[in-house]
């Protein structure tokens, strides 16, 4: 399978549904009246139970995906899932999936090291885009940025997960999951078009058309292309962005199948890099202008992607179902940086110094999984097996100039780009990369949930067996530098007791698995024992507690929990050994749907101590982690206008509390708040929809440290973004 290239694999399917509906049309009428009904339902995984259904509101659904457990309802759901719809993605006009997440209080959005990855904090903990999932499967999707055209709904499964979808590959996931499903076609006719301008003369092409053919319309395809040209709000900052996708899928009463086909290019110019600061600095300098732009002007980061899916489902009897998939990811990434470290936190002064970088990324995984339900007494019982592999094979090169330029936070000084010198540091070669890494990942994995007491008590059992296998190479030479293999199980409980129709309450117990650390060469310019050795890998216990709420059209939640992630540091020996931990307690509450008719609500809190313990420094003992506020919140509300049809005004609050930029917690990052507003105006126009959207994100205009932090340890600070006017028109046909 792994000879097989996406478009081999898109073109498979449809090649198959092409004949299947080819024959049923050719075998006589008397072989057509007797086929069978299929009922159509839009699914992104190719499985019976389809998506589930949006809310009251049209913003959420009533219930998301939870690993190999499958698509569950919110109050059937010993965990905290939310699905965010397509309608509030369009709605809020968000281009990414870290835009979608602004909606989210259990998340802010946070920046990868060294280049413009988005990262997530989820619970306070961090996961990159490598970690995000598509249809269920880890690390396929873009890895710097992810645009919103290509997907249906955004899940977030809050808390830990390993036993529901193992352990994530880059070795985030600790706080939660976050689970991207594709478009299907439905079941009537779309053909949609959607032009669009924003700030600093952006400019947005968008076509969507899909169609659903055959006997009972049992084949469907979608297809999605948009381009993105033209500056931001940023002075001088420039974005393209060139996406294709198709959806394929086909059913029958027993089988289902469906493939997905994708292609992004994304580039950037002179785009606002990190800002770090140096050991002398004793204060976090006042953030600049937020349109302003410190960038070097000769500085770019390039990233394309092609990435597939294939999934298929059959039930083998009418009660068990079996299921396989497979996806791949071929990326490529180029850039050219130069990050800001301040220096004096009063002036803003700093140096900065050049580092290219290029990579390629090589992604194969797939899953195969049997499911079913049964009975024993008064008990009913739906189990899953499931098992799981993984592999990246990395290679990467770099080049890091150590000669410094001086410039300014505030009153930044613009060079031609330099030339590398002498003291540059090679990391392989930029124009043809070395194999770095090569990561392989297999798991096991048994679940049963058993229904008692006439449905009101589900409990939840599982485990999962998983095996890390990491290799990693030499930059220059691809010598094999360590071999590393672990292998650990991880347990999951979960209960749901049914007070009412309306009313649950919930308890978890779960794991979260990461691969361990490797040790450093050095730490504070001493040489490290046991420089290499790689770790065993970190285990992480989550145990919550929650409350959900649906009142039919306006749904609540909260959930109490507290999180541990193991430590590692250099010891009094010269040895870098795990020890310590960061806590993690918090409270999230939660609202959705419509309170009272023509209102739609979104949002909630988060509260959260996150602390560190046992880290061997009376300087860092008990002090907060690198990045994480102790309160969040984030509060949407729309309006449907009475006097006027078809209108609608939105706004939202994102408030984030203060912050620390290093582990002894001297270096304080001032929260902030935002206001973001819109207006949605529907309209008939000659038997065809029309929707125009208008957009101001950061309507006062606030200058603000958008987030500290997005790799363990890092207290870099990201400028937020500065008041951003977006403009847009769909036209359905």
């Amino acid at each position: 399978m792994n000879n097989l290239t996406p478009t081999a694999i898109a073109a498979a399917l449809l090649l198959h549904a092409h004949a299947a509906t080819a024959q049923q049309a050719t075998s006589g009428e008397q072989a057509a009246v007797t086929l069978p009904t299929v009922t159509v339902n839009a699914s992104a995984d190719a499985s019976s139970q389809g998506l589930s259904p949006a809310y009251p509101g049209g913003q959420v659904a009533r219930g998301g995906r939870a690993g190999i457990l499958g698509t569950r309802g919110n109050l059937e759901t010993p965990f905290s899932i939310t699905s965010y719809t397509n309608d509030l993605i369009q709605d809020r006009q968000a281009r990414s999936v870290g835009e979608v997440l602004q909606n989210d209080p259990t998340v802010r959005v946070a920046r990868g090291f060294g280049n413009f990855q988005e990262s997530y904090f989820v619970r306070g903990f961090l996961l990159n885009s490598d970690d995000v999932a598509y249809n269920g499967l880890y690390s396929l999707l873009p890895r710097q940025y992810i645009a919103t055209e290509l997907f249906e709904r955004v899940e977030v499964l809050r808390g830990a997960s390993a036993f529901l979808s193992g352990a994530n590959p880059g070795g985030g996931g600790i706080g939660g999951a976050i689970n991207l499903l594709p478009k299907r076609a439905p079941n009537e006719p779309l053909s949609r078009v959607t032009v669009g301008v924003g700030s600093g003369g952006q400019t947005n092409l968008a076509a969507d058309i899909a169609r659903r053919v055959g006997p009972d319309g049992a084949t469907g395809v979608r297809v999605n292309a948009a381009t993105r040209q033209g500056g931001t709000a940023v002075d001088d900052e420039k974005a393209s962005l060139a996406l294709a996708s198709v959806g394929l899928d086909w059913r029958s009463r027993d089988v289902r199948l469906s493939g997905d086909l994708g292609y992004q290019d994304n580039r950037l110019k002179r785009t606002r890099t990190n800002v770090a600061l140096d050991g002398t600095v004793t204060a976090v300098p006042a953030p600049p202008d937020a349109s302003s732009n410190f960038a070097q002007p000769w500085t770019y980061s390039n990233e394309r992607d092609l990435f597939g899916t294939l999934r298929g489902e059959w039930d083998i009897s009418p009660t068990t179902t079996v299921w396989a998939a497979y996806g791949l990811r071929r990326s490529e990434e180029a850039n050219s940086l130069a990050n800001l470290t301040v220096s004096s936190a009063a002036t803003g002064a700093g140096t900065m110094s050049r580092f290219d970088n290029t990579r390629k990324d090589k992604v194969d995984t797939g899953e195969l999984g049997l499911r079913g339900k049964f009975r024993t007494g008064g008990i009913d019982h739906e189990w899953v097996a499931a098992a799981n592999w993984f592999r990246l094979d990395l290679r990467n090169a770099f080049a890091f100039d150590f000669a410094r330029l001086a410039t300014n936070l505030y009153r930044p000084a613009f060079y031609s780009q330099p030339a590398f010198n002498a003291s540059t540091f090679f990391g392989g070669r930029l124009e043809s990369p070395n194999q770095t890494g090569l990561t392989q990942l297999t798991s096991y994995a048994l679940g049963d949930t058993l229904s008692l007491l006439d449905h009101r008590l589900l409990l939840t059992l599982g485990l999962r067996h998983q095996k890390f296998e990491i290799e990693s190479f030499a930059y220059g030479s691809g010598v094999r530098q360590s071999d590393y293999s672990a292998s650990r199980t991880s347990p999951a409980v979960g209960a749901v007791w049914k007070v009412g129709k309306q009313l649950s309450v919930y308890a978890n117990y779960i794991e979260g698995l990461t691969q361990g650390q490797t040790a450093p060469a050095t730490s504070g310019g001493t040489l490290v024992a046991n420089a290499g050795q790689a770790l065993a890998p970190y285990v992480s216990k989550q145990k919550e507690i929650g409350v959900k709420y649906d009142g039919g059209k306006f749904g609540a939640g909260a959930a109490l929990f507290s999180t541990s992630r193991p430590r590692a540091f250099v010891n009094s020996s010269s040895i870098f050994a795990a020890a310590g931990e960061d806590k993690h307690d918090g409270l999230e509450l939660n609202v959705f749907g419509l309170p009272t008719s023509g209102l739609r609500l979104l949002g909630g809190a988060t509260w959260l101590s996150a602390k560190q313990r046992s880290t061997g420094s009376v300087a860092t003992d008990g002090k907060r982690v690198i990045g994480v506020p102790q309160f969040q919140a984030t509060l949407g509300a729309e309006w449907d206008v009475p006097a006027m049809s078809g209108l609608a005004l939105d706004a939202r609050v994102v408030h984030t509390g203060s912050t620390y930029a290093n582990d002894a917690n001297t270096l304080k990052v001032a929260g902030w708040n935002r206001l973001d507003a819109g207006v949605r105006f529907m309209t008939d126009v000659a038997g065809k929809l029309l929707t125009v959207r208008a957009r101001v994100d950061n309507v006062t205009g606030r200058n603000y440290w958008a987030s500290v932090g997005g790799y363990p340890g890092a207290g870099y600070l990201v400028l937020g973004a500065p008041r951003t006017f977006t403009l847009s028109a769909s036209a359905d046909f």
